[in-house]
């Protein structure tokens, strides 16, 4: 413990005896510390609350193309700190002289979008905060100025947001309306080419629509439903056939005038036959045919109803059955027509694939470049009927309202840097630069304060040790030096008070 004490003393006493240096570098310190921060620029900040509120009239597929009051709120922010609103703020607040080049314009555009700072602070409320700190003006100038950047961009922005909503309703009509016309001109292009490659290649291309690949699963599909609807046919009628050959015409001992029955459903089937062809039915149509063989069976039966005796009167449940035979007969005629038609056309399509393969193909191209054309058309329109819709509401009410919460405050003292606490540590940096620079110097000299340091420094044993002897003409010279010393002390901390005075005073003329 006391070897550690003896350390200090020395270390203490190496200091004392270069009082000088430690005065000089504190200075040295001091003076360049102060020099650099008084070179740094007050920074003033000034904030600001903006509500803005989407009046959401029309749903959100017709506001915006798909675009929500969310996404609307986010782009806001987004656009808030655009270059072409900063630029106008720039202008409007005098950091851009009359006839600034692009390159003057770029710079006050950065360093605005460096020193303003857009926080949400819930869905659709934002703070917003400007710093500026401009070297060139003072702080009274730099503190005005923070406030007048955050008025400058609330007006631009509101301003933008009433003329932007009609402006960019009308450029989007302008654009659509020039896209729909562009997609009207293809489409006529490619009808045209269409109708003339059909009248080139007549007889070689299938009606109906879609392609010939299409037209044949299609026809396979229906083909297969027929199949399975032509067995049911054919079994209901051979179970008709089984229950009439069962079944006897006349009822026997059982006298009477003949019935007649299949002569009165022989009437009204040439009845409705002619009703058929009268509302343009020919007779390639499958009821057409179904009915002209309910006819002819019907036909059958009234001649055997003429030829027969009158040994009994006509069974009623044979003339039900013989109907009912009648039409299912004409039932599987009508799917078996329907069958053959199908597969005629399933083979000429296969056939013209296989006779016209670039034919058929080329044709498919120009179909499926109509339906794209066709498709697009369809969607620009709808869009602009979106896009219109959307206009007449921004012309009509506020789309987007800006509502200021809290204006721009006004700054009165700097938010940075803090000059208080700079000058402090500058002098405290001073005087331990000055006491590390006069210990350290005493270090690197071969000097020996005590006896046993010297001692334990050669080996040899310390006989004794010499004081100095101070006389009264050096002890005044002494006294002197101090009070010189105590004087430059004095004098580095009454500067150090002086400037802090002085920062105070400045702030109260900002304020």
């Amino acid at each position: 413990m006391n070897s550690l004490y003896d350390e200090f003393r020395v270390a203490l006493h190496s200091v004392w005896t270069r009082r000088w240096l430690v005065l000089a570098v504190a200075w040295g310190i001091c003076i360049l510390g102060w020099l650099a921060i008084a070179s740094i620029p007050n920074r003033y900040d000034s904030r600001a609350r903006l509500l803005v509120d989407i009046n959401e009239i029309l749903p959100d597929d017709v506001q915006g193309g798909g675009m929500g009051g969310r996404q609307q709120i986010d782009q806001i922010r987004e656009t808030l700190t655009s270059a072409r609103n900063l630029e106008k703020v720039a202008a409007t607040t005098g950091l851009l002289p009359a006839g600034a080049g692009e390159r003057e314009k770029a710079g006050a555009v950065a360093m605005l979008q460096k020193n303003i700072k857009v926080v949400p602070q819930q869905d659709n409320i934002f703070e917003i905060t400007s710093s500026i700190a401009v070297g060139s003006l003072s702080d009274a100038d730099n503190a005005k100025l923070a406030s007048g950047v955050l008025d400058s961009l609330i007006t631009v922005f509101r301003d933008d947001q009433l003329r932007g909503g009609r402006m960019n309703a009308r450029e989007g009509l302008k654009f659509l309306d020039a896209q729909i016309a562009d997609r009207e001109k293809a489409l006529r292009e490619v009808e045209a080419r269409r109708s003339a490659f059909e009248a080139q290649n007549i007889g070689l291309i299938p009606g109906g629509s879609g392609s010939p690949a299409q037209r044949v699963e299609a026809a396979r599909a229906e083909l297969s439903q027929i199949d399975s609807q032509l067995v049911s046919a054919q079994a209901q009628l051979a179970a008709a056939n089984g229950q009439l050959a069962s079944t006897p015409q006349t009822i026997p001992g059982v006298g009477g005038v003949g019935g007649g029955v299949a002569r009165q459903q022989l009437a009204g089937a040439q009845n409705e036959l002619s009703s058929m062809r009268s509302r343009g039915l020919t007779d390639a149509h499958p009821d057409v045919i179904a009915l002209k063989s309910q006819i002819a069976s019907l036909k059958a039966m009234a001649d055997r109803e003429g030829s027969g005796g009158g040994g009994g009167m006509q069974n009623p449940a044979y003339a039900s059955l013989a109907a009912m035979r009648a039409e299912r007969q004409a039932t599987v005629s009508a799917l078996s027509s329907r069958k053959s038609q199908l597969m005629g056309d399933i083979a000429k399509i296969t056939a013209q694939q296989i006779q016209n393969p670039g034919i058929a193909a080329e044709y498919d191209r120009i179909n499926g470049e109509y339906t794209a054309f066709k498709a697009q058309y369809d969607k620009l329109l709808a869009q602009r009927e979106q896009v219109r819709l959307r206009g007449e509401v921004q012309t009509e009410t506020d789309a987007i309202k800006v509502e200021l919460l809290d204006p721009p405050s006004k700054p009165t003292s700097p938010a940075a840097p803090n000059r208080p606490l700079f000058l402090t540590l500058v002098l405290l940096a001073g005087i331990g630069g000055g006491v590390g620079v006069a210990f350290g110097l005493g270090q690197v000299r071969t000097s020996y304060a005590t006896a046993a340091k010297l001692e334990r420094a050669s080996g040899l044993p310390v006989i004794g040790s010499i004081t100095e002897v101070v006389t009264p003409e050096r002890h005044l010279d002494r006294r002197k030096k101090l009070v010189w010393l105590a004087g430059g002390g004095a004098a580095l901390v009454g500067l150090y008070a002086l400037l802090l005075v002085a920062e105070f005073i400045q702030r109260g003329m900002v304020a």
